[in-house]
């Protein structure tokens, strides 16, 4: 065996085999916001060869899926004309054009979907390479270092009527607004009082945007006094909200209800914003291997990162947000859950994709398309399975299909969670994070299905997976050859 692990002239390895990367960098910095753009540049003005690449402005049917922020369906026709956007987001971000200056290059409206470095599952690579992709096309390229700004995303709760145009995040509300100038609405209601809230009320101020008022579940507000008395906006605490009702184009009203003394009120508004946290994406980084840590004394996760950044990952570095949130205490948000689940029925809806309500997730109900369950499958609930030992998403996922739609669990993944934590009465912090694997954003079928793969790749493809009765070639399958492939496999000594 040589020292890369593989047998002499083994046909069947991989190793060697993957094609090189387009180009070569010295730093590859995915995610252009404020500590993104600092690293690209620094780099750059260092002499080294940067690439900076950011998935805004984002392609029209990734923020139909809510990916990465909960945009909500609140996104104007602005949103289908790309080099509008592309303007606004280089307006928007006044640093992007110093880091041109610098030498950096810059590709805007690319998404990366994979991160790949060697590791104990992934011994073949030449050299670490990152998966991108466009509307048109993905490719691959090599990197000496790479640094992980990708931020962080909006922490989603349902109620019921959620699940229409209307209800959106913060960070989406934000996008939309001040990156895109594309955002359909006149009057919200803001979900908490924190500095996201602030944050979020003082942005729709400056848009002319009315701010009917800020919804609080606790008994006091969170945010700065002198910020929330200088929105002029009413702050109803002790109260959550229990339907968003509306016509064809989304959120029309909110019932609200107060929890103090069970009185409801509904306001008239066009748009929900949530404003009850932000969660880092550290998707691509735990898909490639990071070692992924829980924050000190909160529910979410991070990459364990040195004071210089460094994960556990050879030459990769995470920066900004992903490696936390300041104020990103999930015991808000649990605080917030636990209201919710009190205050709105079982029916709610808790995963939009995969059709799953609240009630589904806490009585172990298969998926709705598999029919009613069987009586013994009635008789299990999340209760009476953490009986038999500690919980855990993935379990569930396939179970119910919770977090399994094409959202990529962004809209439901945390709320899950706290819903098992309350279901179980366990504490939110022992939920393990549920795993994610790449590619880590939708990519359609016709940009993977035209990747160019060597004929060292496609010969024996089947044959790698080791799995005789299941990789058969899918066009040899009833027919003549089909014999000598089980031949093929069963005799290859290396399976």
């Amino acid at each position: 065996m040589s020292a890369d692990g593989h047998l002499p002239n083994d046909r069947f390895s991989q190793v060697g085999r993957h094609p090189a990367p387009q180009k070569r960098y010295d730093l590859v910095v995915v995610g252009a916001g404020e500590a993104g753009v600092k690293a690209a540049t620094e780099a750059a003005a260092a002499g080294r060869s940067v690439l900076l690449v950011d998935e805004h402005p984002l392609d029209p049917g990734l923020i139909g899926l809510d990916v990465p922020y909960l945009f909500g369906g609140r996104a104007t026709a602005a949103v289908q004309t790309p080099s509008r956007l592309m303007e606004h987001v280089f307006a928007a971000r006044p640093a992007l054009e110093a880091a041109v200056e610098a030498g950096v290059e810059l590709e805007l409206g690319v998404s990366c979907w994979g991160l790949y470095v060697n590791g104990p599952n992934l011994q073949t690579l030449a050299s670490p390479v990152i998966g991108l992709a466009d509307l048109d096309r993905a490719w691959m390229v090599g990197f000496d270092a790479a640094v992980i700004a990708t931020g962080a995303r909006d922490l989603v709760l349902g109620f019921p009527g959620w699940d229409q145009p209307g209800v959106v995040g913060a960070r989406g509300f934000a996008a939309l607004t001040d990156l895109y100038d594309a955002f359909a609405g006149r009057r919200v209601v803001i979900l908490g009082t924190g500095e996201l809230a602030l944050a979020t009320a003082e942005t729709a101020r400056a848009r002319g945007i009315e701010v009917v008022a800020l919804v609080e579940a606790l008994a006091t507000a969170q945010g700065d006094p002198a910020r929330l008395a200088a929105l002029g906006a009413p702050v109803l605490l002790q109260t959550v909200p229990v339907k968003a009702t509306g016509g064809i184009d989304g959120v029309e009203q909110l019932t609200l209800r107060s929890l103090a003394d069970g009185s409801e009120q509904t306001l008239a508004c066009d748009t929900v914003v949530m404003a009850l946290g932000l969660v880092p994406q550290i998707e691509l980084l735990d898909a490639a291997g990071a070692k992924i840590v829980r924050q000190a004394d909160r529910g979410g996760f991070v990459p364990q990162v040195a004071a210089d950044g460094q994960t556990s990952l050879t030459g990769v570095k995470a920066l900004g947000e992903v490696t936390g949130v300041d104020g990103a205490d999930t015991a808000y948000g649990l605080a917030w859950m636990q209201a919710l689940m009190a205050a709105t029925p079982g029916d709610t809806m808790i995963c939009q994709c995969e059709d799953v309500t609240r009630a589904d997730l806490l009585d172990l109900r298969p998926p709705r398309y598999l029919g009613e369950p069987s009586t013994q499958m009635r008789r299990q609930s999340l209760a009476r399975l953490a009986e038999d030992g500690p919980v855990n998403q993935d379990q569930i996922k396939r179970l119910t299909r919770a977090c399994m739609g094409p959202c990529q669990a962004r809209r439901c993944r945390e709320q899950t969670a706290m819903a098992m934590a309350i279901g179980t009465d366990t504490a939110l912090g022992a939920i393990p994070l549920a795993g994610y694997r790449a590619p880590v954003r939708p990519l359609p079928l016709k940009v993977i299905g035209e990747t160019a793969e060597s004929p060292d790749l496609t010969n024996n493809w089947d044959v790698w997976f080791g799995i005789p009765d299941q990789w058969i070639p899918y066009a040899a399958i009833g027919t003549d050859e089909e014999p000598d492939h089980w031949a093929y496999i069963a005799a290859n000594k290396y399976l």
